[in-house]
Formats: C-alpha cells, sequence, structure tokens
C-alpha cells in the first residue's frame, strides 16, 4: 500500500473528511450549516463556463488546504470562533473530493487532475 500513492491520496482525504466532521460534531455546530454549504466550494466550477485556464484556477482556489486551514488558525488566533465551523465545513469538502478521486485541475481540461499524475 504504502507504494501505491493514488491510494495513500484517497485515504489522506477520508482522515480529512473524518477529522473535520468529528470536530465539528464535538463542537456542537449546526448539521442543517453542513448540509447547506458542504458543496458551496464547487460553484467555483462555473470557472469552467468561460475556459480551462479560468476553470482550474477557480476551483483550485477553493480546492487546496490552505486557505481553509489559515482561516481556522486564524479564527482561533483572533478569538474570531464564529468562522470555524466554515473552515470545519471547507475541510470536509476538500477531503471528501480527495477522497473520491478529484484532484486540483490542470489548466488543460476538467478531467486533467493532480491525481491522475501521480
Amino acid at each position: 500500500m504504502f507504494t501505491k500513492p493514488r491510494v495513500l491520496l484517497h485515504l489522506e482525504g477520508a482522515a480529512i473528511l473524518l477529522l473535520a466532521l468529528y470536530f465539528y460534531q464535538a463542537a456542537h455546530y449546526r448539521w442543517w450549516l453542513l448540509a447547506l454549504l458542504f458543496l458551496a466550494p464547487d460553484v467555483f466550477l462555473l470557472g469552467y463556463l468561460k475556459n480551462a485556464r479560468w476553470g482550474s484556477a477557480a476551483y483550485n482556489l477553493v480546492h487546496t488546504l490552505t486557505i481553509p486551514v489559515l482561516l481556522l488558525a486564524s479564527s482561533k488566533l483572533f478569538a474570531t470562533p464564529q468562522y470555524i465551523p466554515f473552515a470545519l465545513i471547507w475541510l470536509a469538502h476538500i477531503g471528501f473530493d480527495r477522497m473520491l478521486g478529484y484532484g486540483l485541475k490542470y489548466p488543460t481540461f476538467f478531467k486533467d487532475t493532480h491525481l491522475q499524475h501521480v
């Protein structure tokens, strides 16, 4: 298994999803909010209506771990806990996508992802 990066990346996505959901549940955040916003990052797929370069840039912007992790850290650092559930929902979405094999996009076409190149 440790010689199959694709499998490891899927497991890593599942771990991110499960951890985000665990912390969401442990903090007693509202499940209706998660249901409402879970697929919100996929709105950025609309960039593909312009072209693959725009679509991949918009998709990758909201499907990397960097921004939600920074949102989570800054929420703790600056004592703004109201943003934590949004960061956890965002992380759960990214983990779910990676678990299913949806990776970051190359600017060629929609199905050309980083997971396919691993």
